[in-house]
């Protein structure tokens, strides 16, 4: 079972990280994405295990595609993605991707 439409609110455009270039960062090509977003801080450990402060959390699909170093556009702003977790269960409850942002 996926998220239910009605809890997908907002609307985030994700460029996933492919990654480093010479010249910085490279991004994939800019994808909307229907999602619940919750600007409220939280402690996240990074890729490396380091304690960073995530300001919103997104709940999107399965699908989504948003490895961390990700960048986000979501309530008016421009962000990264710190951390991304697959949240599979069974059928009774929803299945979601949940990403935690800068």
């Amino acid at each position: 079972m996926d998220l239910p439409e009605f809890l997908l609110r907002h609307r985030a455009v994700i460029e996933p990280y492919l990654g480093d270039s010479a010249g910085g960062p490279l991004y994939g090509p800019p994808t909307p994405v229907d999602c619940y977003a919750e600007d409220k801080r939280r402690l996240v450990r990074d890729a490396s295990g380091a304690e960073v402060i995530a300001e919103t959390t997104l709940w999107c699909p399965l699908s989504t595609e948003c490895p961390p170093g990700s960048r986000v556009i979501v309530n008016g702003r421009t962000t990264t993605a710190i951390t991304t977790s697959r949240l599979e269960f069974s059928d009774a409850t929803p299945n979601h991707m949940e990403v935690a942002l800068r």
